[in-house]
This record gives C-alpha cells, sequence and structure tokens, in this order.
C-alpha cells in the first residue's frame, strides 16, 4: 500500500493547489491512479456539489477547489475523497462552546478510505497554515499521525527570513515532513537559492523539492471575482468577466502622465472616478482588463461603446476609491485556481521547477516501468 501525501503550507495561499495539480498529472503520466480530497473544506460550495458515493447523512458540501481539481485531472467519483468537516463561522462557534475538538467520525471513514485506495496515490490537501483545523481535530500534524502520511509544504519564499516558519513546523511534523517547494520567489532570485541556501535548508533537515519563480499570471483574479467582492453592478461585457487581471491601477493624475503610466502596466484594473471620462478612454486604449468606476454619477454612453467595441468590461461600486483599492489589493495573489488557463500553467511550473522522483521514492509509489 502507497504512503498518503499531505500538501500543506504555512500560511494560506502559498501555492498548494497547483503543486497537487503538478504532483497528480506527473503521477498519471507514470501510470499511478490519484486519489485527492480536502479534509476540511472551506468556502463551501453547496451541498449539490457533495460527493455522495459515501454513505452519510447529511452529506457535507464540497470545497469548490474540489471538484475543479478533480475535473481537470480527469478524476473519477471514486477518486474524490470526502471533505471530514467544513469551516465556517458557525460551526466553529459551536464547538467552541461545546469544547468539541475531535474529528469525529468522518475521519476514521476518510482513514478507511485512504487505507483501501492500495497502490493508488493519494493527495490530500491540508488547511491554510499548520494550525488552521486544530479546532476541528484536524490540523496538519494531527492528520498526518491519524492518517500514517508524509507531508510536503508548499512555502512563499521571500528572503532567508522565510525559514523561521520552515523551522517551526519542521518542529512539529518531525521525520512526517519530507520537503518543501519554495514558492513566489522571484525569477532573478531562484538560481542563486538553488545553489546557496537549497542545500543549507537541507542540512537543517529541510529537503527543497523544488523552487517555483513568482508568477504574475497565477497571482492574477478574474474580474468576475472582483465585482462579487466590490458588490459591483456591471455596465458591459458581462461575457467578459472571466478576463484575468494581474494588477491595478488607480487613475487620479492628468491624463497625459495616466497615458504614459498604462503603458508600463499589463492586464489592469483601473480605478477611477465615474466623471473622469478621460482616464477611462485612456485606459480603454492601454492593457486593461477592467474599469472600476467610483463616486457619484455614470459614465458617458461613449465610454460604454467603446468599451463594448474593445470588451473590457466597465463596473461601477458604491465603495470610495480608498476601499475600493483595498478590496482589490486583498483579491490580487488570494485568489483560488479555478480557471484552466492558471491550472494548466501551473501544472508546467511543477513540471520545469520541481525534481519530484524522490518524493515518489518516500510515498511507496510502483512506477510502471517505461512510462
Amino acid at each position: 500500500m502507497s504512503t498518503p501525501l499531505l500538501i500543506g503550507s504555512c500560511e494560506p495561499f502559498s501555492g498548494k493547489s497547483a503543486v497537487v495539480l503538478g504532483l497528480a498529472r506527473q503521477l498519471t503520466r507514470l501510470g499511478i491512479e490519484v486519489m485527492y480530497g480536502k479534509p476540511l473544506a472551506t468556502l463551501a460550495a453547496g451541498p449539490e456539489a457533495a460527493v455522495s458515493d459515501l454513505p452519510r447523512d447529511p452529506i457535507l458540501p464540497q470545497d469548490p477547489d474540489v471538484p475543479f481539481i478533480g475535473s481537470m485531472l480527469g478524476l473519477e467519483v471514486g477518486q474524490i475523497l470526502p471533505s471530514v468537516h467544513v469551516m465556517e463561522s458557525e460551526t466553529a462557534e459551536q464547538r467552541l462552546r461545546t469544547g468539541d475538538l475531535s474529528p469525529g467520525p468522518g475521519l476514521a471513514e476518510l482513514r478507511q478510505r485512504v487505507a483501501e485506495a492500495g497502490d493508488r496515490a493519494v493527495l490530500l490537501e491540508a488547511a491554510g497554515s499548520l494550525n488552521e483545523g486544530l479546532l476541528y481535530g484536524l490540523g496538519l500534524a494531527q492528520l498526518a499521525e491519524t492518517l500514517g502520511a508524509i507531508v510536503i509544504l508548499v512555502h512563499h519564499w521571500t528572503d532567508s527570513r522565510s525559514v523561521d516558519a520552515l523551522l517551526a513546523a519542521r518542529h512539529q511534523l518531525g521525520e512526517r515532513l519530507v520537503g518543501v517547494v519554495l514558492n513566489g520567489v522571484p525569477p532573478e532570485g531562484v538560481g542563486e537559492l538553488r545553489r546557496d541556501l537549497e542545500p543549507a535548508l537541507a542540512r537543517l533537515g529541510i529537503p527543497v523539492l523544488g523552487v517555483m519563480p513568482r508568477s504574475p499570471l497565477l497571482r492574477s483574479v478574474t474580474v468576475e471575482e472582483l465585482g462579487r467582492r466590490l458588490q459591483a453592478r456591471v455596465l458591459c461585457c458581462r461575457e467578459r468577466l472571466d478576463l484575468l487581471v494581474e494588477t491595478l491601477s488607480i487613475g487620479a493624475m492628468n491624463v497625459n502622465s495616466a497615458m504614459e503610466f498604462f503603458r508600463r502596466r499589463r492586464n489592469m484594473a483601473v480605478v477611477t472616478g465615474a466623471d473622469r471620462t478621460d482616464i477611462q478612454l485612456a485606459a480603454l486604449e492601454a492593457s486593461t482588463q477592467c474599469l472600476i468606476l467610483t463616486g457619484a454619477g455614470m459614465p458617458l454612453s461613449q465610454l460604454l461603446n467603446r468599451a463594448e467595441e474593445l470588451e473590457v468590461p466597465v463596473l461601477k461600486v458604491e465603495h470610495d476609491t480608498l476601499t475600493t483599492v483595498e478590496v482589490i489589493e486583498a483579491a490580487i495573489g488570494h485568489g483560488r485556481l479555478h480557471e484552466s488557463v492558471k491550472a494548466t500553467y501551473a501544472i508546467r511550473l511543477v513540471e520545469e521547477h520541481c525534481r519530484l522522483g524522490p518524493l515518489f521514492d518516500q510515498m511507496g509509489l510502483s512506477i510502471r516501468q517505461g512510462a
């Protein structure tokens, strides 16, 4: 029987789903069948998205990452593992009031499914941090111990100070931590990190399985997601809300300065006043994915007509500019991996920048000869 693998992180939005996709795709190419799940679901998509092959009443809603990753990998229902709990405020308060920290029967059912996996590779995506899920009895170390799993961490690397969190993880997980993937590294720093710091981390008991460069595409967020977070009104091009926003620009300067600034940016969301038609038109001629208008009033029909021609969505919000900017900044880099173009790119990044052979050996996988 193969050893299950938990993919965790020290902080949310470190790139776990990207690594899961890349791992799973490599395994399927090697002839290994994959099973995937998230023991602790977040942002549940509703009961209609639940996996119903495991008898359960009521059926838990499913984390929206699960059906997306399942569809990208072509997994069948039997290859999807059910969540044990859904992390939501009402449930958390109830557990806190009762002092219930046990995972309940759901974890035993998951453990049984994992035990029955045989030679299939079991990939389980953990919660956002080392300690998230403790209230549900599903902290990373708890899960690893209960399931007999090994752990890899996907960690956002800024500089050498980033190692503190990895040392804390090593202390918690012990020998179950078999490696880390460092993510979000400035492209110009990848070579130096591999040459100088990778050996140093290995000496501290933290093997590096991969160093992935920072990707504006993977940090991007859809116009639709921005609109949802801003509770915006879509004024035109509703069919183009799938456009991806990588950067934010604020149109508060004179039009000549704005044009020069816009030319240096790519795939922008431009926030400007509803009365600044000059800035709005200038933004439409640049690499703009959407216009977000603040303040009183509505844009001129001339502006909306031009936006329709160029297929650039225009959103109107009730927030002031400062609040709008804060919401957008919180969204960029903190979105889910729910677009096929991002998923395909993530798979390629893992393939190019991670060395997973040693990990597959530690999972005890029987790789088909010639695969």
